[in-house]
């Protein structure tokens, strides 16, 4: 072989190798990107569009006419500045206000009004002055997404919530707001006060619930109704739904009458066999069934029909209600759960029995 030849070979495999080198490292960042997005599947991935909760104000972005509205509702405004493909926007959404107590509060008390970073829509500030959504982010110093401001009667900014705060945390924000603590004490000095408790952070098990990978549709049983418990880590009602009212006698006898199981609604991983028999993920039939908050309890019969559903937050004497009115069938004969109540309550009394609703 000529000189000139072993120079052209030398070359090419020179070449041939570094080809191979970047191959290799494309695939090597591929594994590591995947492990990463698996790492941060808990709704930290781009989320793409993620719909807002239909109680949203349907704004014309006119904030004056926004915020004297509001103060005649007895309400404040809270601007709420969102991206698509925000991860926390996401959570924010799908874990905070899937609280129904937090859902409830934030609807009382506040008009929810949705602002684009990047958006094109047209704003009247609260002093007049006209201008884009992104311009008016950037007018209000919006850095980074979701932020929050909350508005008092006059337009003014009370509080600022940048960055996504943990549902209790949350939570110590619309109640700093909406009992007008501004100009009082500081939002820091508040939260260090009156901060609820933060979740446990965990799916809780518990003695009775069928184990995974779920297959309802195989422990189908005529006559045995099942009751599927809906829930996240980061609901601290589903904690106390654990830790308080399934800890009870009565609770356990009652929710022991039907066949249960626990699905977390974010689980894209755990397949389940539903009690009609379809093959889906933890995640799909969540949205299937349109859960909507956490916990929710879906009851359905053996034939895989939904028969009732409890949803959020529920004193001890209506949870028992809801697993004794779907176990003895009385769903079939009284199509109103709260007559069934009120007559259940009544039969209590009459042996002596004392009812607390609230407890």
């Amino acid at each position: 072989m000529s000189a000139n030849s072993k120079e052209f070979v030398r070359g090419w495999n020179m070449k041939f190798k570094n080809v191979c080198l970047v191959i290799l490292m494309v695939f090597s960042v591929i594994q590591i990107t995947s492990a990463a997005e698996e790492k941060l599947d808990e709704g930290l991935t781009n989320p793409g569009h993620v719909d807002q909760p239909s109680w949203f104000k349907n704004s014309f972005l006119e904030l004056k006419d926004d915020v004297d509205e509001a103060a005649e509702n007895g309400k404040r405004v809270m601007l709420y500045f969102y991206q698509d493909g925000c991860p926390y926007c996401k959570k924010l959404i799908t874990v905070n206000f899937t609280q129904k107590h937090i859902s409830d509060k934030t609807q009382k008390h506040f008009e929810v009004i949705a602002i684009n970073m990047w958006g094109d829509r047209d704003v009247s500030d609260v002093d007049g002055t006209s201008l884009t959504e992104k311009k008016f982010a950037e007018k209000r110093r919006v850095m980074f997404t979701p932020t929050i401001l909350f508005l008092n009667e006059q337009g003014e900014k009370i509080l600022r919530i940048n960055g996504y705060y943990e549902p209790h945390r949350f939570e110590t924000a619309l109640n700093y707001a909406l009992e007008k603590q501004e100009g009082k004490i500081k939002f820091k000095d508040y939260a260090a006060k009156f901060s609820p408790p933060a979740a446990k952070g965990v799916i809780h098990q518990e003695p009775f619930f069928i184990k995974a990978p779920h297959d309802f549709k195989a422990m189908a049983k005529p006559g045995k109704h099942f009751a599927v418990y809906f829930e996240q880590k980061q609901c601290p009602t589903c904690d106390e739904l654990h830790e308080d009212i399934l800890k009870r006698k009565e609770s356990i006898q009652l929710a022991k009458q039907h066949i249960s199981g626990i699905i977390d609604i974010w689980d894209k991983q755990s397949n389940v066999i539903t009690p009609s028999g379809k093959k889906t993920s933890a995640e799909a039939w969540a949205k299937a069934l349109d859960i909507k908050y956490t916990p929710s309890v879906v009851f359905f019969n053996h034939k895989g029909e939904e028969v009732f559903r409890m949803e959020a937050y529920l004193k001890s004497f209506h949870v028992q209600s809801s697993f004794d009115y779907v176990a003895s069938n009385a769903y079939q004969k009284e199509p109103s759960f709260q007559r069934f109540i009120e007559h259940r309550a009544d039969a209590m009394r009459e042996k002596g029995l004392t009812i607390d609703l609230m407890n």
